[in-house]
């Protein structure tokens, strides 16, 4: 489901040295934060172009979308960028086993401090 783009939003938003972006990732239902990721602009336009988290992976250097291998794809049901445009949050609904994490995880956030 391609989504709605506000072109103004997209030309403020500001990515780092290297061109990326934070993209926090948060349960639509749960409000529970799943993980976080980076994003390039390119990675942005796919996931809004198909409605579902498209990464950018620093250590392959590729793109990757949430859930080619695993099944858990992450479903947009909204999204924000901070009061700074450096930073994006996108509230999702996931389909599949419901686990964000590669440790096998639902949130990466597991480890309290």
């Amino acid at each position: 489901m391609k989504l709605p783009v506000n072109e103004e939003l997209l030309k403020s938003l500001k990515y780092d040295a290297n061109g990326l972006i934070p993209a926090i990732v948060q349960d639509a239902d749960k409000n529970d934060v799943l993980m976080m990721a980076w994003m390039n602009e390119e990675a942005l336009r796919r996931t809004l172009a198909c409605g579902e988290m498209t990464f950018w992976s620093r250590s392959r250097k590729e793109y990757w979308h949430k859930g080619d291998t695993s099944g858990n794809v992450m479903t947009i049901v909204e999204w924000f960028a901070d009061c700074d445009t450096d930073t994006l949050l996108f509230k999702v609904r996931m389909q599949g086993p419901q686990v964000a994490c590669h440790t096998g995880a639902r949130s990466c956030f597991f480890r309290k401090g």
